[in-house]
């Protein structure tokens, strides 16, 4: 006797109860700067794949290094100060 049981759990990983919850919602929208500022690095260095990069690009990908940086800070500050008691970082 074969038994599904890697069907029935790609079955009902999929059912509706299985959404995620407002926290894990609140948690994405707090980390989307981060994951824009991810985005615009990738789309920077994927521009000069396929060509020398010129100054233009060199800048391009340091203007978007830095703000992948600054964004992770200012997240990394905010789980601090939310994590902390009475706030304080």
């Amino acid at each position: 006797m074969d038994h599904i049981v890697t069907v029935q759990d790609a079955v009902t990983a999929f059912a509706d109860w299985m959404e995620p919850t407002n926290a894990e919602l609140d948690a994405i929208e707090q980390e989307m700067p981060v994951i824009r500022a991810d985005i615009e690095l990738l789309d920077a260095q994927i521009i000069t794949l396929d060509r020398t990069p010129t100054e233009l690009d060199n800048r391009r990908i340091r203007r978007a290094r830095r703000r992948v940086l600054a964004e992770r800070l200012i997240l990394a500050n905010r789980t601090a100060a939310a994590t902390l008691p009475g706030g304080a970082a």
